[in-house]
């Protein structure tokens, strides 16, 4: 299908977010996007303040290296392309907010989140995978979907099951974005359907 841009407000979509399924596949993956890639998982300036306020919170859920390295390097660093993300565990690829569950890894945010222990769930860029975030010089916000050989499971299981991308991702775009938005992302997915 020809992807294109969807203008909600100062929000560009790509159609790929309503036309493209997705459904994580936990059991195929075992959370390995917390433990590949180049850098850590990407920041909004905000989250640097909340991890550092929550920590007390949820440091008992990370592993001893992933508290070392923030004791050493901070809650946060910039990336090769000047972005900020979450640090990685010495010249590995493993996020310092790891946490392992036998071969599985989880997120240690998360699972104190879970726990009622903390008040944040986990960096919005974790949260809204496999959207991608980019600030446009003009100002505006564009969403993308983002593709990844790991994640192809989560792919195939969310054509599977029927589960469009922002269906999958409707609490943490909501939490993001708002209700209106989230309702104005259905009545442009029921008008594609309807041509299609």
């Amino acid at each position: 299908m020809h992807t294109s841009i969807i203008r909600i407000g100062d929000i560009l979509v790509s159609s790929e977010i309503l036309t493209e399924y997705f459904s994580c596949d936990y059991e195929k993956c075992g959370g390995i996007c917390c433990i590949v890639g180049d850098s850590g998982a990407p920041l909004e300036e905000p989250e640097a303040d909340i991890l550092k306020a929550e920590y007390p919170n949820y440091a008992a859920w990370m592993s001893i290296e992933g508290r070392a390295q923030v004791e050493k390097k901070g809650f946060f660093e910039i990336d090769m392309d000047g972005d900020m993300v979450t640090p990685l565990i010495g010249d590995r690829e493993e996020c310092v907010y790891t946490r392992f569950e036998g071969a599985n890894c989880f997120c240690a945010i998360e699972r104190a989140f879970c726990a009622g222990r903390c008040d944040f769930a986990k960096p919005i860029s974790c949260r809204l995978y496999p959207i991608r975030v980019s600030q446009l010089s003009s100002g505006m916000t564009a969403l993308n979907l983002h593709r990844w050989p790991i994640c192809d499971p989560a792919f195939e299981k969310g054509k599977k099951e029927g589960i469009p991308v922002y269906k999958f991702l409707r609490n943490p775009l909501i939490f993001r974005y708002g209700e209106e938005f989230y309702s104005e992302l259905e009545s442009v997915s029921r008008t594609l359907s309807a041509k299609s």
